[in-house]
């Protein structure tokens, strides 16, 4: 879901909590070692993020928070703030090119960079994909 994040709105409020859950507290944030990535330049999005993109003249970049139950992936268009939201069980993380992670949900996607000297990026994706095994949604058992 893309949502334009610029004015405060409890409906989307409610409706961020129910998707990725209530934004972790300060203790929590702590044992994690922080909760958002460091600016991420994108390289690449899906058409309808790229059509906001190309309204501004600046550099493409982004940023993640990651909260319980998935993933907020905010960016910037002008003076507004969109947010692509993205539950555990519709995150896929891709590490295609050498210098490069793309992250999918459903038919949304933006590819960004990360050099081999961007220790920062590489632990904050490790970071996100080892929360998702550990919290995200389990595999159905059969009786």
């Amino acid at each position: 879901m893309l949502v334009n994040n610029t004015y405060r709105d409890p409906e989307l409020k409610k409706t961020l909590r129910e998707q990725v859950g209530k934004p972790f507290t300060l203790l929590e944030r702590i044992k994690l070692g922080g909760i958002g990535s460091p600016k991420l330049h994108i390289t690449e999005a899906s058409l309808e993020i790229n059509n906001l993109l190309l309204l501004d003249n600046r550099i493409n970049s982004c940023n993640i928070e990651l909260r319980p139950k998935g993933i907020l992936l905010g960016f910037g268009v002008r003076l507004e703030t969109y947010l692509l939201v993205i539950p555990f069980y519709k995150l896929v993380i891709y590490k295609g090119k050498a210098e490069e992670y793309s992250i999918y949900k459903d038919h949304y996607f933006i590819k960004f960079k990360a050099s081999k000297t961007d220790t920062a990026i590489h632990k904050f994706v490790q970071k996100i994909i080892s929360y998702k095994a550990d919290h995200g949604p389990q595999s159905l058992e059969y009786p």
